[in-house]
């Protein structure tokens, strides 16, 4: 096929709110060796999104200076030494920057085939939020069947994902949300309870219903005043894997909590991480995951779609009450 010589993307118009998100024109990526041209059909919003609008994230060095993640679409051209996907292939990608626009270059093993029932917008809603939860929970949290785990912000697209995958693989768990709707949304997707943190203390709320025990697992995204009271809540033995920090990044801890119950404390970022990191991630992915996704026992939540041109709009719903995730669609999306 004949591909254009430029495309719209989103581009920044200065740092700031979500109007400096603006539709412009670009050239369409050139591939390089061992990667892919995508015709995007779909681009998942994200969080880190937003940090970068706001120029507090900024992308790594080589990567498209406009937004997006994650992408789902189809293989247009394919880079020297690009053999894991063939042109026409429909495929969701985890890619360093570059998602909002009609055409995206991506590292070839860094993308996965679409899952079979799943559609193009289901399937841009993957990769940053199953990348991340895989790795953070699974590879350095050590999830196993029977622990307690939990997720703050649970119906964030995060949270809505390690729900559903903990759940999956055979652990108790549980959640926190800012609103009785979104824990009633959380419990439906497998947590045993969802703790509205507006209106209780999760840490004493939790701790009774472990039976003093605590929580083997806690993922969190929020940080600051948060951070004490996981350590608290946290099991003899119990893992805190920080992944963000929404409410601050400087803590005041009592190191006698990681020290009386030998806690493990980690995180990580993803962005930055290489390539070949990346790849081993989506193969471990393509084996435990995919037969989920395709059985449909773990699905994307969908909360809004919006045309890629109003990427202003989805972004000013972050900050607004959602449940899921939040997916840009292109006119190939159909």
């Amino acid at each position: 096929m004949t591909l254009p010589t430029d495309m719209t993307a989103i581009l920044l118009d200065g740092f700031g709110g979500p109007d400096v998100l603006k539709p412009g024109r670009r050239p369409v990526p050139q591939v390089k060796a061992g990667e892919i041209l995508v015709e995007v059909h779909a681009a998942g919003v994200n969080r880190p999104d937003v940090l970068q609008r706001m120029g507090a994230y900024p992308p790594p060095a080589g990567a498209p200076d406009w937004p997006g993640l994650e992408i789902a679409g189809r293989v247009v051209a394919l880079g020297e030494g690009a053999r894991v996907h063939k042109l026409g292939d429909a495929v969701a990608a985890l890619l360093p920057g570059g998602g909002y626009a009609q055409y995206a270059a991506v590292a070839d093993e860094n993308a996965i085939a679409v899952p079979e029932g799943l559609s193009m917008v289901e399937a841009a809603a993957i990769p940053e939020t199953f990348f991340t939860v895989w790795h953070n929970v699974f590879q350095r949290g050590g999830l196993k069947a029977g622990e307690t785990f939990l997720v703050h912000g649970g119906t964030s697209g995060i949270g809505t994902t390690a729900i559903q995958l903990a759940k999956a693989f055979g652990a108790r768990v549980f959640a926190t949300a800012g609103s009785a709707d979104k824990c009633a949304a959380a419990e439906r997707l497998g947590a045993e309870l969802c703790v509205n943190y507006r209106t209780e203390d999760f840490c004493e709320r939790l701790k009774a219903e472990t039976g003093g025990r605590g929580i083997d697992l806690i993922l969190d995204m929020v940080g600051g005043d948060y951070t004490p009271r996981n350590l608290k809540l946290a099991a003899e033995d119990g893992r805190l894997v920080q992944i963000a920090f929404l409410k601050g990044n400087k803590v005041e801890i009592d190191l006698n909590d990681i020290m009386r119950k030998r806690l493990h404390v980690t995180g990580s970022t993803l962005r930055a991480r290489s390539v070949a990191f990346k790849a081993s991630i989506a193969r471990e992915l393509d084996e435990t995951v995919r037969p989920l996704l395709q059985s449909g026992a773990v699905k994307p939540l969908i909360d809004t779609v919006y045309p890629l041109e109003e990427a202003a709009r989805a972004h000013a719903h972050m900050d607004e009450d959602h449940i899921g995730k939040i997916v840009l669609r292109t006119d190939k999306a159909g």
